[in-house]
Parts: C-alpha cells; structure tokens; sequence
C-alpha cells in the first residue's frame, strides 16, 4: 500500500481507537503491510466507515482486522489513539488506562510513518511544523515550494492526509507534517530534520493544564534534533521568545522569523521575506499581512535548509495559491469582495484577518472558545457592521455590544451572506469576511463545510447583483 511493503509490520499486533481522520487510515496502512489490527469506535458512524472500506481490500488483508470492543490489551505492539481522544488531561479516555496497565505506549499515527519509512530503508527526511496558528499555511506553502524544486514531497498530518495515509518516498523525498500538541504528545523516536514553532497563543488548555503544559507540548516538535537538523521558532510573542532563547544551547542550528523584526534571521518587510539584508521572495496577494509573512518566513527558511536555491523559493512563493478557507478571495461583485476566512476557529485567528483590512463587514460567530472576542478590540473600528451567527452569537453580541460596534443577529449564514452584502453595498464597504473567531461544529461538519457553503452563498449573491450599478 502506497509503496510500502506488505511484509512490513508483519507479526505485529496493533489497537487502534477511533475511526476518525487518523484512525481509518491507520487500520487499513497497517494492516495492508501484515500487522493484525483490533478496532474500535464508540460512534455507529466511524464502524461503518470502516466496512465500506474493509470491503475494498483484499480478503486476506480484510482478514487482518477485527472491529470489538477491548477488553484488555496485553500483547499489543501499541495503542494508536485519535488525536483528540484525551489520554491525560482533562480525563484519561478509559483506553488510555488500558494502555498503561499493559505497559504499552500510547503513539501518533506520525510516529507510526516516521518508523514505516525507516523500516522501509528510506532516508526521507521529516519536516514538523507546528504552533496555534499558521501551520496549514506554512505546511502547504512549504510543500509547494519543493514540488516547484522538483523534489519528492508529502504534505499531511494535522492537515490534508492523515499520516500514515502518505506514500513511501525515496531518499531524496520530504515529508511535511503539521503537527497538533495532542500529536506531539504522542512521538517516541520520531525527530524531525527541520521543525518549526511559530506562535504561541492559548488554546487547548483543558487539555494541556494551563498555558505552561501547552507550550511544554509544542515545544516537543525540537525534541531529540541534533547539530545536522534545523530548529525555526518565531519571536512575535512572549512564550515562543522564551522558547527560543532555550533553543540557542540545543544541538540543532536555530533560526528566528518575524512578520516585522529585522533582528531576526528572517522577516517580513515591504511585501517581501528577507534574510538579514537580502531580499529572498515577494509574498503577493495570497499571503496577506504580517501573519503570513511568518508564515512564509518559516517556509523559506526550511525550504533553503533543504537545499532548494532562491530563484525556485521566489519563483515557488509568487506562484503560491494561497490555503483554502484562510483569506480566500471567493467572490466579487460590484466593488464588494467576499473573503473566506472559516479556519479561523479562534480570536488570535480571526485577529490576523481583521488586521488586513481597513474597513469591513464582519461574519462570525459558532461555539465560541475560551476568552471570547474580547481580544479583538483593537480591530473594532475597522468594522462597518457586524452580522453574527450560531450557538454563541449572543455572547459575542455582548462584547460588540460593550464597544459600540453595531450587529446584526443573522442566525445562521444563509441570512447573514445577502445581508453582509446589502450593507456592505450601502456603505461602500470594500470586503465582506467570513472570519468566525469560533469553532463550527454548532451548525457544521467543520469549518471547511462552513467556508464551502460561505463561496456558495457568496456566488449566490454575486449572480443576483450582477451588473447593478451604483446607488
């Protein structure tokens, strides 16, 4: 499967808990290269899935796994648990105990590639990308860069493909992987050729117990690195500067980035990523504000450590399309774009979006995450009007409502997208942005589900308005 051998795991006995992005292609990578696999899923759903695929493979292969609850897991290799099932904090998953009366270790599915591909021969090397925001972007630009080079690449993880649902590469090839804390907390002897950690912000910290347990986790994608790898770290915060100032007496070559600082390795400053005083890349329209030069900052980092040459980054860099759902130009009609912003699940994330613009009409709400928009005032004057949907909506109404920020209660997107551009057209409002400071799972499958139906909408409006001149 995908390259690897069918021996591989061959006599070797894994469990695997949930059938979500992570667990399914686990179960069938797995058992595709001889181990047997035993499975479970709480969710009806998450089991069906995995007949639908069982009934593809090859008998013999189907054969392998066994889908029943456990009941012990004494003789196991390991246990490969989905990422968001806690094995801590806030409470140990009743598997997880399980897995430590057995004395086995708790893995991600990361863990489970980097060990494929070294059991296969392969000297592709491993790039770890990871902090609260910016990941996607800088795993995807990063992937980009070395298609342009010609090199052999796959992209995944936290993003995209699950990690074992990756192809074996040869030695010359990268692997990109975005990784979450709740992955980190997972690796053994996995250590990443190039690891980055661009930003720290809170979030996740029922998991973590508190802001120190979740920069403790992150921090773990420098872990075991040595003097021939490349840590990246950017500086644009408190927690990650105190992090960088640990990683100067590591083994690994640390090099710093920032949206803004010229002190730091490298910047970004007048719509271009520089290396101290050399200008390496313009970073044009699909990677807007100082967010996305950090973003970019760290690509070109890597990409350079990687050996690929400034002509291909810049060429690479230009020619980028920018990341689904994160400041995605949908639509435009009559002097009003609509920019899909639905990725940003959180204030700090939607605070990135918000920067860019001097005058809005704003689309958020969903389940609101810890702390609210409250970060966000700096921003409120550049918002014309506010329309808010979801299961929160009034406690974001709440704070817009403290700051004098006027709002609209749409409900849900389907009445907030015509209004948005009704008073962006009134108002002559150059942008309305779906940028929801808040998770999706109230009203949809996920935030990609949200940022489709947004373009839909936004189509929609801009077939109904086509061509109206000016009032």
């Amino acid at each position: 499967m995908n390259g690897f051998s069918p021996s591989l795991f061959s006599g070797q006995r894994f469990a695997v808990f949930g059938l979500g992005k992570n667990g399914l292609p686990a179960v069938l990578m797995l058992a595709s290269t001889g181990a047997t696999v035993q499975v479970w899923d709480d969710g009806e759903a998450g089991r069906k899935g995995l007949a639908d695929a069982l009934s593809t493979l090859a008998p013999d292969v189907a054969a392998r796994v066994e889908c029943k609850p456990f009941e012990s897991l004494n003789g196991f290799e390991a246990l490969i648990l989905s990422p968001g099932i806690p094995h801590v904090l806030p409470k140990p998953h009743p598997i997880a105990l399980m897995a430590k009366a057995a004395g086995i270790p708790i893995l991600s599915d990361a863990e489970l590639l980097y060990r494929a591909v070294r059991q296969s021969g392969s000297k592709a090397r491993f790039v770890g990308i990871t902090g609260t925001n910016g990941k996607s972007t800088t795993t995807t630009l990063l992937a980009h860069i070395l298609a342009e080079a010609k090199l052999p690449v796959a992209a995944g993880g936290n993003l995209g493909p699950a990690a074992l649902a990756l192809p074996l590469l040869p030695d010359n090839g990268v692997y990109v992987l975005e990784m979450s804390s709740y992955m980190l907390e997972r690796l053994d002897t996995l250590h990443f050729d190039a690891a980055c950690l661009l930003n720290l912000t809170p979030d996740h910290l029922d998991r973590h117990a508190g802001m120190d347990g979740y920069a403790q986790a992150k921090k773990r994608v420098f872990s075991g690195q040595t003097d021939k790898d490349l840590a990246v770290i950017g500086v644009d915060d408190t927690w990650c500067r105190a992090i960088a100032a640990e990683l100067e007496h590591d083994p690994a070559k640390c090099e710093t980035i920032s949206g803004t600082n010229p002190a730091c390795s490298y910047y970004g400053k007048d719509g271009a990523i520089w290396h101290h005083s050399t200008r390496i890349a313009q970073t044009g329209p699909s990677l807007p504000g100082t967010h996305n030069a950090e973003n970019a900052a760290a690509a070109i980092a890597i990409a350079r450590f990687l050996g690929v040459s400034d002509a291909t980054i810049a060429q690479a860099v230009a020619s980028f399309p920018g990341l689904p759902h994160r400041q995605k130009l949908v639509a435009s009609c009559n002097g009003v774009d609509f920019v899909d912003d639905s990725k940003a699940t959180n204030a700090d994330a939607a605070a990135r979006a918000l920067g860019c613009y001097e005058k809005l009409v704003w689309i958020a709400g969903g389940t609101v995450k810890e702390g609210g928009i409250a970060s966000l005032t700096p921003y409120f004057p550049h918002i014309a009007h506010t329309f808010l949907i979801g299961r929160d909506a009034p406690l974001l109404a709440q704070t817009l409502k403290e700051h004098n920020v006027p709002f609209t209660m749409a409900e849900t997107l389907e009445n907030a997208v015509p209004a948005a551009y009704t008073e962006a057209h009134r108002t002559h409002t150059p942008v309305v942005l779906l940028s929801p400071a808040c998770a999706s799972f109230d009203q949809f499958s996920g935030f990609e589900a949200r940022g489709l139906r947004f373009q839909e909408l936004a189509d929609e409006v801009c077939a109904r308005h086509a061509g109206m001149t000016e009032q």
